[in-house]
Formats: C-alpha cells, sequence, structure tokens
C-alpha cells in the first residue's frame, strides 16, 4: 500500500459454459462484460480470465464471420486428431487436446478502462474447446482494480 490509499480484494467468479460435446469456440465476452460491470463500476483494473482445463484455452479473436471456425480449422490441420499422440486416453486423438493449450493458452488478461472492457472493435472473448469430450467447461472470470 501507498500512502493511505486502501487495495481492494480481487473479485472473482466462475462461470459454467456449454461447449456441446463437440469442437467449439464460444464467445464469452457478454457474461465477461456482465463480471466487469458488477466488480468493476466505473474503476479501472485488469479483467483476468482463466480456464482450468488441461484441454481449452482462451483466445482474444473476432467472431461471427468465420474466424472462429477458421481457428478449429487452424488447430485441426497443427494438431490433427489422429494415432501420433502418446496420450491416447478419451476420444480419438484426444493426446492434441492436450497440446493445445501450448497455442491457445488457458488464460488472459484485458484491460478494464471506466468500467469497460478494453477490446478492439471485433475482437471477442472466446473460450477454445477441442475436446468433445466434455459438454460443459468452467471458466474462473477475476477482476484485479487499480
Amino acid at each position: 500500500m501507498r500512502g493511505n490509499r486502501q487495495t481492494r480484494p480481487v473479485e472473482s467468479e466462475i462461470i459454467t459454459v456449454r461447449t456441446g460435446g463437440r469442437a467449439a469456440v464460444v464467445d464469452i465476452t457478454d457474461a465477461a462484460a456482465s463480471f466487469v460491470e458488477t466488480h468493476a463500476g466505473t474503476g479501472d483494473g485488469l479483467l483476468h480470465v482463466f480456464v482450468p482445463h488441461a484441454t481449452a484455452g482462451v483466445a482474444i479473436i473476432e467472431t461471427g464471420a468465420g474466424s472462429d471456425d477458421d481457428l478449429l480449422r487452424a488447430l485441426d490441420g497443427m494438431l490433427p486428431a489422429d494415432e501420433r499422440w502418446r496420450h491416447r486416453h478419451g476420444s480419438h486423438g484426444h493426446g492434441r487436446d492436450h497440446v493445445m493449450p501450448a497455442f491457445v493458452a488457458p488464460y488472459a488478461s484485458l484491460p478494464v478502462l471506466g468500467g469497460r472492457i478494453a477490446l478492439g472493435t471485433w475482437q471477442s472473448i472466446c473460450l477454445v474447446d477441442p475436446n468433445g469430450d466434455n459438454p460443459t467447461r468452467q471458466v474462473r472470470l477475476s477482476f484485479l482494480p487499480a
């Protein structure tokens, strides 16, 4: 603490995201914005988004114009669901799902300015889940006030 400034605690919440049991890119921007609105007020800080799963990640991308499908296709090209993977439990090619978070990190930190997430015009916060074995995922949203 500097001077007499009091620190506020980190606010944190877990949301459940339904992926439907297939590879998916799910836009969670509205849920994140609602969380920030509740916990930031009109203040500044950081939104941290974390997926506590070994086979999912967080991406900041454009959605709705095909980029979400393009991302899944790119991951399939880079990490094919075949028999090359040593990690073999689960569905066919599931080992690649465990490698994916090295390419699409399971977290993202975003600036919050004036109580709003400072995303670019076409940017969305997305859960990336190539693993069809789990139809629901948890995402932890945390707000760290400035």
